[in-house]
């Protein structure tokens, strides 16, 4: 019985020890499709879960409490025939602060150009090596652009293994004429551009400046406020070296979606002696978020 036990135990650790990377909750909006079976869309959504979940992505070794937070909240528009379909993906992810139970948004992305055909109890399966259908290339994308960003924070240019690996999903798809957002010409917002973008030398700075942010700065700042906002200004003032070469950025675009808010607070929270500077350098690499630059200097005021 004792052996048993012990059996068990050890299996259960392994299975523990080999978790997938990714704990990601997908969402199917589909009010907008009309006179199609409700059930399809609860088995598109467990489907799409599986794969995100189940596929392993790296070679690395992940504990259960160590996968990456993710969503990818799909929004369907229009449906074409029985099994294809449109619409947009909304790709969200974050990561833990150290000795926190705060969640940093490290994604916030919407692609538009997400058409795919989805056949029920059709196995959705990727291999590296080929572009079997749009649908398993873009989630295969994300899984990597997700886990590309996470690395980033935790390690200089960390993603770098799994950038390429979504460039290759990228390569692979340039054949595929029925789909976009997978080639240059077709905007300067879509999948190829962000990749082309992360492994530009122009966005080492940005990358670089994403693992100042975390790792020396938000990872500290709850125990050292004044020394953890120090490291996060440094970290904008590097992602503003890779702005002044590529204003107006894709990637650019990406950091301060999901990062905006969060500045704002961590500066309105406490004082800076340079804050006047630093909401003016944010003005100018990201004006699109003006009003919450000028916020954190409202919030000065008010204290």
């Amino acid at each position: 019985m004792h052996k048993f036990i012990h059996f068990f135990l050890l299996i259960f650790s392994i299975f523990q020890l080999s978790a997938q990377e990714l704990n990601c909750r997908v969402q199917i909006n589909s009010q907008k499709i009309q006179g199609t079976d409700r059930q399809k869309f609860m088995t598109m959504r467990t489907d799409f879960t599986e794969f995100m979940n189940n596929t392993r992505w790296t070679n690395d070794i992940y504990s259960s409490e160590e996968r990456i937070e993710c969503n990818l909240i799909i929004n369907l528009t229009s449906q074409i025939g029985n099994d294809g379909f449109k619409g947009n993906i909304n790709v969200k992810s974050t990561r833990p602060i150290f000795r926190t139970s705060y969640n940093s948004p490290i994604l916030n992305l919407i692609d538009s150009d997400f058409s795919f055909k989805y056949i029920e109890n059709e196995t959705i399966e990727f291999n590296e090596h080929n572009h079997s259908s749009n649908l398993v290339s873009i989630l295969a994308y994300y899984a990597y652009i997700i886990i590309g960003f996470d690395y980033d924070t935790f390690s200089p240019i960390g993603g770098d293994p799994f950038f390429l690996k979504a460039e290759k999903v990228i390569n692979n798809a340039q054949g595929d004429q029925n789909a976009t957002g997978w080639k240059s010409y077709e905007g300067t917002m879509n999948r190829y551009w962000l990749i082309e973008n992360l492994l530009h030398n122009d966005f080492k700075a940005l990358r670089n400046g994403m693992y100042i942010y975390h790792n020396e700065g938000l990872d500290i700042l709850t125990e050292q406020a004044e020394s953890g906002r120090d490291e996060i200004t440094s970290a904008l003032y590097n992602i503003k070296s890779s702005a002044d070469r590529k204003q107006g950025s894709y990637l650019l675009k990406i950091f301060f979606d999901a990062k905006a808010d969060e500045i704002t607070k961590i500066y309105s929270d406490g004082f800076n002696s340079n804050k006047n500077e630093l909401v003016e350098m944010l003005k100018q690499i990201n004006p699109s978020n003006m009003n919450k630059w000028d916020k954190m200097l409202q919030d000065q005021s008010n204290k």
